[in-house]
């Protein structure tokens, strides 16, 4: 049997008895226009429009499209949404279980189909960074002869992971996290439609704020959390869904914290102030409660990066590149897996040793430069690559230090109204005590020019 999403028996049911069906189900998109989020996709005249036959120019033919986003953001339903407006058969694969042999099967079907029958064959293939070259070559002749209307779905980069001969017979889209606007906007249409839950209930703000941050950006895990709710207030015989109600219908207590507020900024402060005591604990229980609360995993992994630059620097000099290393992952990922990366990050920062001199050196400088402490550069440093330059002196008596022994060169580098001021003062911390032995002997030699 083809691995159809929607078969004909489910489809049947779900017209005799709509009600019977998950509300997530239910309040799927009709068309384009019910879509919520990714309007930069959904634009007149846009690609995924002209796959559905509107706008200028008519259909975009049987393009296949390749959908790239983080997870839980609507790549099937968008396929589900082109495979209604074409009436076209949908099939759905996941690379995670299928393999070639399900390809081939699913593609002799759509051959049948087109031939005795005339209709044509959407195949939403999900996770397809996951399928190898090989398999990902079975679906070219497909591609190619049109037999299928690919529509793959990636939350890798398909630069990297789709081959790049199916990558150019593809339109590639990108999508973006839904907001809570969306998610917002999607359970107040699934309380007053008809389909959806009719009016029956009504959603107080304080609750609606708790779903989201349940949702963590996923539509289906909105809905189906917002039924559950809606279920057991009206097994209560209330009108309304409490928090209460939402709490105990999604076993998840609401954490107090308003992303706009002072819980906000405090929770931050507190993350940074344990890290930058080395209790990591502590660290974590804060990140714990930024993640429950639905923070930006980006707003995090900024905080971590500055806190490896302010209270560990060159005590750990591994610290930066790891905390941007974290930042980049959580970019790609989202939640829920960035959660790992950010605990990752937020152990080694918290255990690192800490040394705050690269906050305190560029505080000092700036301080001077301000009160205008600035100065001539110093005439041998200037350009000298210009004609006449030499006559002004510029670049005249320069020493370059890969000429002399050690590569350092005992001459003035800074101007004269800074000359000899210390902004740096290393600790002996961690990897940090090598620059506090090494400096010292740079200084000194570059004292030598002035005796």
């Amino acid at each position: 049997m083809e691995p159809d999403l929607f078969t004909a028996a489910a489809e049947e049911r779900q017209e005799k008895d709509p009600a019977s069906s998950p509300l997530a189900v239910r309040m799927r998109p009709r068309n384009l226009d019910e879509v919520v989020g990714q309007q930069h996709l959904l634009k007149p005249g846009s690609p995924l429009r002209r796959l559905v036959g509107e706008g200028a120019g008519g259909p975009a033919g049987s393009s296949s499209v390749i959908l790239w986003g983080p997870p839980g953001i609507g790549k099937t339903t968008l396929a589900y949404v082109v495979s209604q407006a074409t009436q076209k058969r949908f099939v759905e694969l996941s690379a995670i279980t299928a393999g070639v042999k399900e390809v081939r099967a699913v593609i002799e079907g759509a051959r049948r189909a087109a031939g005795g029958y005339g209709k044509e064959t959407v195949l939403f293939l999900d996770e397809i960074h996951r399928f190898s070259k090989a398999q990902q070559d079975s679906l070219l002749p497909a591609v190619e002869n049109r037999w299928v209307t690919l529509i793959a779905a990636t939350t890798e980069n398909p630069y990297f992971s789709v081959i790049s001969p199916l990558l150019s017979r593809s339109l590639l889209l990108t999508l973006e996290p839904l907001t809570d606007e969306d998610l917002s906007a999607l359970m107040r249409r699934a309380l007053t439609e008809d389909r959806g839950l009719g009016g029956a209930v009504s959603l107080p703000a304080d609750a609606e704020a708790h779903l989201l941050r349940v949702a963590g950006g996923d539509a289906r895990r909105a809905l189906t959390a917002l039924e559950a709710a809606a279920g057991a207030a009206m097994a209560k015989g209330e009108e309304e869904i409490s928090l209460r109600t939402v709490e105990e219908t999604v076993d998840r207590a609401a954490v107090s914290y308003d992303r706009d507020g002072d819980q906000h900024y405090d929770v931050a402060s507190a993350l940074i102030k344990s890290i930058r005591g080395s209790d990591v604990d502590a660290a974590l229980h804060y990140l714990a409660r930024m993640i429950e609360a639905g923070e930006d995993p980006r707003f995090i992994a900024r905080r971590l990066m500055i806190s490896a630059s302010e209270d560990i620097g060159l005590a750990d000099p591994t610290a930066l590149p790891l905390a941007v290393a974290a930042a980049q992952a959580v970019a790609m990922i989202g939640f829920p897996e960035a959660a790992l990366t950010l605990s990752h990050a937020t152990i080694a920062l918290a255990l690192a040793p800490k040394s705050n001199t690269a906050t305190t050196a560029i505080g000092a400088a700036l301080a001077d430069v301000r009160a205008g402490l600035a100065g001539a550069v110093p005439a041998h440093l200037r350009d000298g690559h210009y004609k006449g330059a030499a006559k002004l002196g510029h670049a005249v008596g320069y020493v370059y230090p890969h000429d002399v022994p050690g590569a350092i060169a005992a001459q003035q580098y800074a101007p004269d109204a800074v000359h000899g001021k210390r902004y740096y003062e290393p600790t002996r911390y961690g990897a940090e005590a090598r620059y506090a032995d090494v400096v010292e002997k740079v200084r000194e030699r570059l004292r030598g020019s002035e005796r």
